[in-house]
């Protein structure tokens, strides 16, 4: 079978380098968080001006740290793609782009990222390179830890974070708004993270990668992100209380959680047919919907 039949999902044909580039971090999953980093603005709105260079700023540090993340993470990972029938097609183990071109993107995104944030605020710049360290050392998480998906989720959960943080400068008040939506991000992303990992169980336990689906089975997995998504939902509810949204934003998070309740249908035991659709599809469609719904609620505010 050809690479090209198995391509991967949210990647893109043609041999051009910024294809190739695209492909290399799955760019589409960018509109996985992004919104969440613009709800933080948003939020950040509701207490100060928020000038379109900020909004700029943050969709640039976000993309950034994103794109650097994601190279690392297939740098690290490159042999164990090279050995992983899901994952042979990928840019590097196919040659289409060498380590060196990588780590130069990389090292790009990164200096991006920190001069991104250095233009935001101070607090943003101070707190870049710990934020950086911490999404990037995400892609090691697996070699020691059995639940590298809280990582993935708390390295997603800094985006609504910073989003609040460039525009404010500082922590929110009430200080649990942020912890709720930190919340709420971080178990919205380790549940579907561990669908993501449903497909590798037999091959990361054959190379000693650890991963809640590795230690606890392909169903008590499932069940486990079932109770991920079940505190995804307060928390949003929390933090759109605490941050003081209305109706059209509690309407959005009603909206996301039957989005979720279907995607938690389209994955059952035994059938991992649909895998692509809840994750790629639905799981845009949920971020997406919570940050309209909170865009709709200021703008008619």
């Amino acid at each position: 079978m050809s690479v090209a039949a198995t391509r991967e999902g949210q990647t893109y044909a043609g041999d051009s380098m910024l294809a190739r580039y695209a492909s290399f971090v799955k760019l589409p999953h960018t509109l996985f968080a992004l919104p969440f980093a613009l709800l933080g603005v948003l939020e950040g709105s509701i207490e100060a001006g928020v000038p379109w260079r900020v909004v700029a700023l943050v969709v640039v540090a976000f993309s950034a740290a994103r794109f650097g993340a994601m190279g690392f993470n297939r740098i690290v990972d490159r042999h164990f793609d090279a050995r992983n029938p899901r994952t042979q097609g990928r840019e590097l183990p196919q040659g289409k782009l060498s380590l060196t071109q990588a780590w130069l993107a990389v090292s790009v995104a990164a200096c991006i990222f920190i001069t991104s944030s250095y233009f935001l605020n101070p607090i943003c710049f101070y707190l870049s390179p710990v934020a950086l360290g911490w999404i990037m050392l995400y892609s090691l998480a697996k070699r020691f830890t059995w639940w590298p998906h809280l990582w993935l989720g708390m390295s997603l959960a800094i985006a609504p974070v910073g989003g609040y943080m460039a525009v404010t400068g500082g922590w929110s008040d009430p200080w649990w708004v942020l912890i709720a939506i930190t919340i709420g991000v971080a178990t919205w992303v380790a549940g579907f993270d561990i669908f993501y990992a449903l497909p590798d169980r037999d091959f990361d336990a054959r190379e000693g990668l650890r991963s809640a689906v590795v230690k606890l089975g392909v169903r008590n997995s499932i069940f486990l992100a079932k109770i991920l998504h079940g505190i995804t939902v307060p928390a949003l509810l929390l933090f759109g209380w605490g941050a003081g949204f209305g109706e059209w934003y509690f309407g959005g998070v009603v909206a996301a959680a039957c989005i979720l309740f279907y995607e938690h249908q389209l994955v059952k035991p035994g059938d991992l047919s649909r895998l692509d659709a809840a994750f790629f599809t639905m799981n845009g469609v949920m971020s997406l919907t919570v940050f309209g719904f909170a865009l709709v609620d200021r703008l008619v505010a």
